[in-house]
């Protein structure tokens, strides 16, 4: 799932990166300094708003917003359109973190700016690491850069992980022709768990308006910006609250109103946060097995949470996209109508195997190249990349 470096102007950081050691990857040298630093800092004032702005040193090749943004992974991304007309998406805006986002990229800077909205109220008892007392945290410009490093895991070193896959696997240097570029979100799990108990037999559109509706009705409004109102994802607890089947039923959830309600409820009997957050220190295999104690989840979705919320990153969500990139690999595989246990487990032990511990990541890859939203979108973007030189990758 290259190492730039630089100066932030409020202060001047070194860290010492742990660099993945997967299989041929090799460990690079710690007590360097920090990868992506913020530049141009600015906080200011607009329309009432407050907000704070700034850039962060992050090559091309190394952030693809687009297909990282609304390629499966999550659903509250939206595209804002050049104002000129000509159709191009030229920022993005969404929430993550209790704020709202405006993203944007130039050919070497990732851009962004934060609404400083009130601090969510947070329960007590429930403050964790996964949802600390917002109130105690000082919002600062190296905050924010914080967290967004954090959510796109900038300080991972794609270059090396791209390198390692394809000299494993000559298809995917070839899919990651158009596909550079793609990070691992690392979300919130409430989000995560109930976004994907969404996903079940449903599409990219439909889950994120499913997911709207969520936080329309159950999360607190942080704010309006372009005359949009933007809401924060609900806590465990508002979805636990009685009615909420009902209402979600009425608003089309169908089935997946139950499981949403049920969850949450048995959530919160578990401990709520603080139960998601013990899950993050438990291995793979035993995480995976207490989130399918959750009604509406399957090995798919468990997986699907494992892998961008989990820290398990070695996790392999097998779906109808998957299931036919794996028959490319396995062909044996066109024979089977359906996926099994059995199968499932072939095909996630093939794929961990061949890409190693990221192995997640790398299928995160191959899935945004078999989703047709992105069969000619990334033509264009391939051939300027082509022009600049930058090493292309493409999947057949």
């Amino acid at each position: 799932m290259l190492y730039f470096f630089g100066l932030i102007i409020l202060t001047l950081t070194t860290t010492s990166h742990k660099q993945i050691n997967n299989a041929n990857v090799s460990e690079q040298e710690s007590g360097q300094k920090e990868r992506f630093p913020m530049k141009n800092l600015s906080s200011k004032t607009i329309q009432s708003h407050s907000f704070i702005e700034g850039s962060i040193i992050c090559p091309a090749k190394e952030l693809q917003l687009k297909p990282t943004l609304i390629g499966g992974q999550c659903f509250r991304w939206k595209q804002l359109l050049d104002e000129s007309g000509s159709g191009e998406c030229v920022k993005w805006r969404g929430v993550f973190k209790h704020h709202i986002w405006t993203l944007s990229q130039s050919s070497d800077q990732l851009l962004y700016k934060v609404l400083l909205n009130c601090p969510p109220k947070i329960s007590k008892g429930q403050e964790t690491s996964l949802n600390p007392n917002s109130n105690s945290q000082v919002k600062d410009a190296e905050y924010f850069e914080n967290l967004l490093k954090d959510y796109f895991r900038l300080n991972e070193n794609l270059e090396s992980l791209y390198s390692y896959w394809s000299a494993q696997d000559p298809n995917f240097e070839e899919s990651a022709t158009k596909f550079y570029g793609i990070r691992m979100l690392k979300q919130d799990p409430v989000e995560n768990i109930f976004s994907f108990i969404c996903s079940t037999n449903n599409n990219i559109p439909r889950i994120t308006s499913m997911v709207e509706k969520l936080c329309i009705f159950y999360g607190d409004k942080l704010g309006k910006l372009d005359g949009v109102e933007y809401y924060d994802f609900p806590n465990v607890s508002a979805l636990a609250e009685k009615g909420v089947e009902n209402k979600l039923r009425k608003e089309s959830f169908g089935y997946r109103a139950k499981y949403l309600h049920q969850s949450a409820t048995k959530i919160v009997d578990n401990g709520g946060e603080l139960w998601l957050e013990k899950l993050q220190s438990l291995p793979y295999l035993e995480a995976k097995q207490q989130l399918m104690t959750l009604p509406g989840i399957g090995a798919k979705v468990a997986d699907c949470i494992s892998l961008m919320s989990l820290n398990h990153l070695e996790a392999i969500p097998v779906d109808t996209h998957v299931f036919q990139i794996s028959q490319r690999y396995l062909p044996h595989l066109k024979d089977c109508k359906n996926v099994n246990d059995k199968v499932y487990n072939e095909i996630v032990n093939y794929f961990q195997n061949l890409y190693g511990k990221y192995a997640g990541w790398a299928h995160s890859v191959l899935f945004c190249a078999d989703l047709r939203q992105f069969q000619s979108s990334t033509d264009k973007a391939r051939n300027r990349k082509s022009q600049k030189g930058v090493k292309k990758r493409k999947l057949k």
